[in-house]
């Protein structure tokens, strides 16, 4: 008498061996769009060098920007006097033709005569480096900096999706940010950061987790 199900063992181990493929798969998967978007995160916040808002070019437009305000200042009070001369017209109440009113700084003489938006600091300065120099390592700690820039960020995120694509599970992934100003960065040097990158991205992690599993799962 045979009992039910028998010889059926090879195929029951094959479902079992299958299944614990898609697992690891899946696994190795969710552990790849952890590190993705933690990695995504930390170089989307992170600050990008800007002279605009160095101080010593806020100080400098705002004195030249007093400058102007001041020379049409002058030209309201010019205009003001100008009005309330009566020798200055005619008895229909016109102009005469050698009494004109001042005219107010345009936006261009405002910029070339008086250089509102001019700088003092940083004039052929590039921001981007900090940004650029965020880098996956997988197993090892590199201690390497890169001359290059990436204002947008999309350049060193792409680099980090390829370098994570053969990241399997028990490797060890770090994300790493060499340059001597990255921790001052992290603790609200920049007021682009105040709250760092690295800190508001591990406060989130849970979350990220969560999504990788759901986005991943068999």
């Amino acid at each position: 008498m045979s009992r039910a199900g028998a010889g059926q063992s090879g195929s029951f181990a094959l479902s079992l061996a299958e299944f614990a493929a898609k697992a690891t798969e899946a696994i190795d998967a969710s552990l790849r769009e952890i590190i993705i978007e933690v990695g995504s995160s930390v170089i989307r916040m992170s600050p990008v060098g800007n002279p605009e808002i160095w101080a010593a070019n806020v100080a400098h437009r705002a004195g030249n920007k007093a400058l102007a305000d001041a020379y049409d200042d002058h030209v309201e009070v010019r205009n003001v006097i100008t009005a309330l001369t009566p020798s200055n017209f005619t008895k229909a109440g016109k102009l005469k033709r050698n009494v004109k009113y001042a005219k107010p700084l345009t936006k261009t003489e405002r910029d070339q005569n008086f250089n509102v938006n001019g700088l003092v600091a940083g004039k052929d300065y590039v921001g981007g480096r900090f940004r650029a120099n965020w880098h996956l390592s997988i197993d090892v700690v590199e201690n390497v900096t890169f001359d290059e820039v990436d204002p947008s960020g999309q350049e060193t995120i792409a680099a980090l999706v390829s370098a994570v694509s053969d990241f399997t599970a028990g490797q060890t992934a770090y994300l790493i940010n060499n340059l001597p100003y990255a921790i001052p960065l992290e603790f609200g040097h920049s007021n682009q950061a105040p709250g760092g990158m690295v800190r508001i991205t591990v406060a989130r992690f849970q979350q990220i987790v969560q999504e990788a599993i759901r986005n991943n799962q068999i």
